[in-house]
């Protein structure tokens, strides 16, 4: 979907704020650009859309050179979303979203229904929210408000430059799983900037570690943590790498789909009308997406050894303590 060819940016000052990327981002993912500050993740972002030009090498957009584009039909064809939200305070929330749709010419009626559309999706009940102003709503209302906007004219490709970063961490934490939710409804590439590792671990598919301009390392999220590939990575994904890997674990890499004799009681706890087992811990089941952590913390919460998966209100699996700990360590 988007790809960098020898890419660079130099400033007239000689500062190098892209240094040679040569990497892809493939269609329907989150690629993640992480790194301390000034390591040139948002100058390479703003590549993207022609907010910045590249000294040399070419940026392809679905194959097309992003030269032979428009600037400003590049940018209405991507999403863009911004830590200070940017929402214009003198227009509604439904106005807010609107803005990109009627910039394209769309219909009022489609408009309207593609505005209601995405304040649901957002948790924004339109008939609450849509004629509200930006005062008069909290910052992760007003953020949820910024990526509704950035979503209104179904982009192929949305920019996320550290979105979340101004929020307070409960609240951060609540939009970020919103978001993995979202974002597998609308399929959506998208290139997500944040300086925080936990963020980008837990919120990319790909993720490339820049430093000094360059991309040091560009992989998986399993695999960085698995196999860092210089110092600096290491460093910068910090000691407690097994804490880290219960974050990036899926329930469904490590469920059981067929359930073991030892185990189906707690399965049958579950379904029962009060899912208590006899020690009075609670049976709180997860999802094929929760991550282990949230699995090995119900676990010792309700003193079992084995938790029920569940999706669509059906018991899909298993997912037990000791799996879980056979895959934290990962390779030393």
């Amino acid at each position: 979907m988007i790809r960098f060819d020898n890419v660079h940016k130099q400033y007239p000052d000689g500062t190098r704020a892209v240094d040679g990327h040569d990497f892809e981002v493939e269609e329907g993912t989150t690629t993640v650009l992480v790194g301390p500050s000034g390591c040139g993740k948002t100058t390479t972002m703003r590549l993207v859309n022609r907010l910045e030009e590249p000294t040399e090498g070419t940026i392809y957009y679905d194959g097309t050179d992003i030269e032979d584009l428009e600037a400003t039909d590049l940018r209405r064809e991507i999403g863009y979303v911004i830590q200070d939200i940017g929402l214009f305070d003198h227009m509604t929330v439904g106005e807010n979203v609107a803005t990109v749709p009627e910039l394209k010419g769309w219909e009022t009626d489609r408009t309207a229904d593609r505005v209601d559309e995405l304040l649901e999706l957002m948790g924004l009940p339109p008939e609450e929210f849509r004629d509200s102003y930006p005062g008069e709503l909290s910052g992760g209302q007003q953020q949820r408000v910024g990526v509704a906007r950035a979503l209104a004219a179904g982009p192929d490709v949305m920019l996320m430059d550290e979105p979340f970063g101004a929020l307070d961490p409960i609240t951060r934490e609540e939009l970020q799983d919103e978001f993995l939710d979202i974002q597998k409804e609308i399929d959506t590439t998208i290139v997500f900037v944040t300086h925080d590792i936990n963020e980008a671990l837990k919120m990319g598919d790909k993720i490339a570690v820049m430093n000094e301009g360059k991309i040091v390392q560009y992989d998986t999220p399993t695999a960085l943590l698995d196999n860092p590939k210089t110092k600096f990575v290491e460093e910068f994904i910090g000691p407690d790498r097994t804490l880290k890997r219960l974050r990036v674990l899926r329930v469904e890499e490590v469920m059981e789909a067929e359930i073991p004799d030892e185990h189906a009681a707690v399965v049958d706890a579950f379904q029962s009308d009060d899912a208590v087992m006899a020690d009075g811990g609670e049976i709180i089941p997860v999802s094929p997406s929760d991550t282990a952590q949230v699995a090995l913390s119900r676990c010792i919460q309700a003193g079992v050894e084995a938790l029920p998966v569940v999706e669509d209100a059906d018991v899909v699996g298993i997912v037990t303590e000791a799996a879980i700990r056979d895959r934290q360590t990962g390779p030393a």
